[in-house]
């Protein structure tokens, strides 16, 4: 008896050819081209709709929808599986993260119907069979929304986009935002920090409130003072306190008022706008933005037709010299007075750098603060980061800069105001030796009664600020 005639013998034969021959396709990829060739043919037999998500609508507007279906792709199982993408480290350690590359193709399953995306060079297309699509269209859509709200509710991936020369892919470029400052980090009162923070809590309640007194949903606060007192880092920190992305605003990049108003255009809610060092800008002339450029990014038709949910914020060395124009309520809501570091700073950067909460040096440190020496944050800081391998001996570095390098400027400085105008605020406060007669919360906000005829309100105390 031959092996062909014994039928198990064949069966065997048969199972292990086709055993090697789908091995050998799955070695050599031949089975992922039958299976596109597959789809190909079955297309011939099924009509497609196409539906396009651009990243900007016709105004140059960013489309939201396009973020949240970006999202969404990235979220997908099926990235995974798909034969080319790309791979980035992620915020958190040995975190990889799987992004879309252009032309790329992902395949979604949702009620029975296959969804194809298509990642085109600033679209998003999605590809349905017109069968399918009123079934399953709307409420596809719908489940992208939700996930997307899902994702939103956690510590989203935060992004610093910085403004370029204008080019083809458009005039913001992003890298992951990374800063590591809160507000626990920050050299300021404690006090003052729950005000601040619930100043941006009420900011978050208030939509409709805002709306109900026909305003954009929007707060702008003024940083001033001298270098290195923690400005950035304060910005940072209510950053990643309401998890809102960064848009930092080169003005030397700036063509004009125009080119201003499309940078305005294209950024985002859930975001704070910042502006550095306005003062250097307007005083030196030194951009092509005008002044009246500034005010209308401040304040103008287009700042109130795309500033929902922003947070603005403008950096100054010192507002003395600055058009009272600038700083009026309504384009400034919040004044913050960033001074040079006193005793009460000295400690949360002694803790934050050091470890240290007490110290057999921090008397005579408080002695040379209240005879009038100070230095900023920053330079405080890098002393204690230089010498941190021993507490005593960076204390004592500061203890000598201090001495032969503190330009008595600190004397004061628990006295500074952080001012506030007469616009819906979570921070209530006091202006010099006027107390505050009542507080009366009205839609999440602190309000207050005053027979002042002056709008602007002040903290009786300093926002002290560090690293």
């Amino acid at each position: 008896m031959t092996i062909l005639n014994n039928p198990f013998s064949l069966l065997f034969i048969t199972s292990i050819s086709l055993f090697l021959f789908r091995v050998i396709l799955i070695k050599t990829g031949f089975i992922f081209t039958f299976k596109r060739k597959w789809h190909c043919i079955k297309d011939c037999f099924h009509v497609y709709q196409f539906f396009k998500v651009p990243e900007f609508s016709e105004s140059m507007q960013r489309n939201q929808l396009y973020y949240k279906v970006l999202l969404y792709l990235h979220s997908l199982a099926s990235l995974e599986d798909s034969d080319f993408t790309n791979l980035f480290a992620g915020r958190k350690p040995n975190e990889i993260l799987l992004r879309l590359d252009t032309n790329q193709i992902i395949e979604d399953d949702f009620l029975g119907a296959k969804m194809y995306w298509i990642n085109q060079d600033k679209n998003l297309v999605l590809k349905i069979r017109k069968s399918d699509k009123r079934r399953v269209l709307q409420p596809y859509l719908q489940h992208i929304h939700t996930v997307f709200d899902e994702f939103d509710g956690r510590k989203r991936e935060l992004k610093l986009y910085m403004n370029v020369v204008d080019d083809q892919k458009g005039r913001w470029r992003s890298v992951p935002f990374t800063h590591p400052s809160t507000f626990e980090t920050t050299a300021m009162e404690s006090d003052l920090k729950i005000k601040v923070k619930s100043d941006l809590e009420s900011f978050l309640r208030a939509k409709q409130y805002y709306h109900k007194l026909g305003r954009v949903w929007k707060r702008s606060y003024l940083l001033y003072g001298p270098s290195g007192t923690g400005k950035s880092s304060f910005v940072a920190a209510v950053a990643n306190f309401l998890s809102y992305d960064v848009y930092d605003i080169d003005l030397t990049k700036v063509s004009d008022d125009s080119d201003l108003k499309f940078l305005l255009l294209q950024t985002t809610a859930k975001s704070v706008v910042v502006i550095e060092d306005l003062d250097r800008y307007l005083s030196e002339k030194s951009t092509a933005v005008s002044s009246s450029g500034i005010l209308n990014f401040m304040d103008g038709i287009l700042s109130s037709s795309c500033g929902e949910e922003r947070v603005m914020v403008y950096t100054m060395n010192g507002k003395d010299h600055v058009d009272p124009a600038i700083l009026r309520p309504g384009r400034i809501d919040v004044h913050i007075h960033f001074p040079l570091c006193d005793f009460t700073a000295f400690k949360t950067l002694a803790n934050s750098y050091l470890g240290l909460k007490d110290h057999k040096l921090f008397p005579q440190v408080e002695e040379i603060f209240q005879n009038g020496s100070s230095l900023s944050p920053a330079e405080i800081g890098e002393l204690m980061n230089a010498n941190r391998g021993s507490p005593s001996r960076a204390l004592k570095s500061v203890i000598n800069a201090l001495q032969t390098e503190g330009d008595g400027k600190g004397g004061r400085c628990g006295r500074k105001a952080v001012e506030e105008s007469g616009e819906p605020s979570g921070v209530f406060c006091t202006e010099g030796a006027n107390a505050v007669k009542e507080f009366k919360k009205l839609y999440g906000l602190f309000r207050v009664k005053s027979n002042r005829k002056s709008p602007s309100f002040n903290l009786d105390n300093d926002l002290k600020s560090g690293l």
